[in-house]
């Protein structure tokens, strides 16, 4: 057993990262987004409107390909773990490296509108977007699993989150702004959209080259002389606690934040009667996340990640019911939506720190690190979740009498005003029930776990110098 000095004297003992570090690793999801974000803003319309399948279609192809993406993103995180020929290149960041370039060209590829028939552009849609989602899981499962193996110090862990948080939302702005006034600028929006998502694609690859070339794995270990069978590597993972927790209460969060994006404009459209502000509330909720982002090193060097989490939680159900009780009004709704989406950058930015953590968690208690396996399966709740979130709007749309393009009925507008907030609060409150009754990793039982492992390892070195 460590004593307290050895655990306080663990969490220091790796090198500080600098902010060059930090930046860089959120430029890597900066370099997601560019790319992502063109899928989820954009390939539904150009779908219907360039390609020229039905929403039915489109939104099936979403549909299926977001289940098919939670299967890619654990066979790429078990593909991860399970190599035993590591190079001096490291173990995550030759991933970013080599499969930032076929990503960027599958997400052009999944622009292309090629003069099939109907059903051939139907079976188009389909393998060009899981392909997309097969190149992407390629590159954001070794990114994401990355921040594990630059530091243990939970301060920079939190920072990493932090900057990465920020990244995500500076690609969101970017995408959210730059695309469409490219594509206007030409004659037909078939070229209009392979410009524009060539450019982001582009810039996507420099954002992920300079993640690569200025972030270092320094939490290594060297790998096993066998592979492990990808059946064991998942079983172990049901004695993680804290992984299991995270993974549930993020389904709950991630489905209301995807739920509320789907329904939105409908409430603006109908409840509001101002469309308009749209562009107001896309702003509105970025930029208040990014600064939301920004408070979470501070606040979890305070308070701890686990209060910080709940406390951004609170925030985001407060403002729902405080939303939903007040009569409908542009001003009202716009504060409560500001303090609650400043609140829920937060619980939306941890968890990307708190994965890290159960990475240590999982080698403390069984023996293994295997960040890969530990990070895919967090994704394949998220995307488990954005599944969901997608198909549920259009069932809950049906049931509350949605009619489109006339003047909805006083029970239809309670229903949009109860998807928009009450459904949000109360996935919301499933989360944070679940994250404060069950999640054991308090930031003392952190401490001993890094002593812990760094007195097993060496100090946290890789005794094999071809896999540093």
């Amino acid at each position: 057993m460590s004593s307290p000095a050895v655990a306080e004297k663990a969490t220091t003992s790796y090198k500080k990262l600098s902010l060059k570090e930090k930046i860089s690793y959120g430029f890597g999801d900066v370099g997601n987004g560019l790319m992502f974000d063109m899928g989820q803003l954009y390939l539904l319309k150009f779908y219907t409107d360039v390609l020229g399948i039905s929403a039915f279609w489109g939104g099936l192809v979403f549909l299926i390909s977001k289940i098919f993406d939670a299967f890619a993103d654990a066979s790429v995180g078990a593909f991860v773990d399970s190599r035993t020929n590591i190079g001096k290149r490291g173990k995550f960041r030759p991933f970013i490296l080599w499969g930032t370039i076929p990503l960027a060209i599958m997400t052009v590829i999944s622009f292309l509108a090629p003069d099939f028939s109907d059903l051939g552009k139907i079976v188009w849609a389909f393998v060009t977007y899981m392909l997309f989602g097969l190149a992407y899981a390629i590159v954001n499962i070794p990114y994401g699993s990355l921040s594990a193996a630059m530091t243990q110090d939970p301060v920079d862990r939190a920072s990493l989150g932090s900057f990465r948080a920020i990244g995500s939302q500076t690609a969101l702005f970017i995408s959210g702004i730059v695309v469409i006034p490219i594509v206007l600028q030409f004659e037909t929006q078939e070229t209009g959209y392979i410009v524009a998502i060539s450019i982001m694609s582009i810039l996507g690859v420099l954002f992920h080259f300079i993640c690569y070339r200025n972030t270092k794995e320094n939490i290594v270990r060297a790998p096993k002389k066998e592979k492990i069978p990808l059946s064991t590597l998942f079983k172990s993972l049901l004695s993680n606690r804290p992984l299991i927790v995270l993974c549930l209460a993020s389904l709950f969060m991630i489905a209301a934040t995807n739920l509320r994006t789907a329904v939105q404009l409908y409430y603006l459209e109908y409840n509001l009667n101002n469309p308009g502000l749209m562009s107001i509330l896309t702003f509105l909720s970025i930029g208040l996340a990014i600064v939301g982002s920004m408070f979470i090193p501070a606040l979890v060097k305070r308070i701890g990640k686990k209060k910080t989490f709940i406390l951004g939680l609170l925030i985001g159900i407060v403002s729902d019911v405080v939303n939903f009780m007040l009569p409908t009004d542009i001003t009202t709704f716009l504060i409560a939506f500001s303090i609650g989406s400043f609140g829920l950058a937060f619980a939306l930015g941890l968890p990307w720190v708190m994965i890290a953590d159960s990475v240590d968690y999982h080698e403390w208690n069984a023996g293994e690190r295997t960040e890969g396996v530990v990070y895919s399966s967090y994704s394949f709740f998220r995307k488990f979740a954005q599944a969901l979130a997608g198909f549920i709007p259009g069932v809950a749309l049906g049931i509350i009498g949605y009619v489109p393009n006339v003047q909805q009925s006083a029970e239809t507008l309670l229903g949009l005003k109860g998807l928009m907030f009450v459904a949000p609060a109360v996935l919301n409150i499933l989360a944070l029930i679940i994250l404060f009754f069950f999640y054991n990793l308090t930031d003392e039982l952190y401490k001993k776990i890094v002593a812990d492992l760094n007195e097993r390892n060496g100090g946290g070195k890789n005794p094999d110098p071809e896999a540093a």
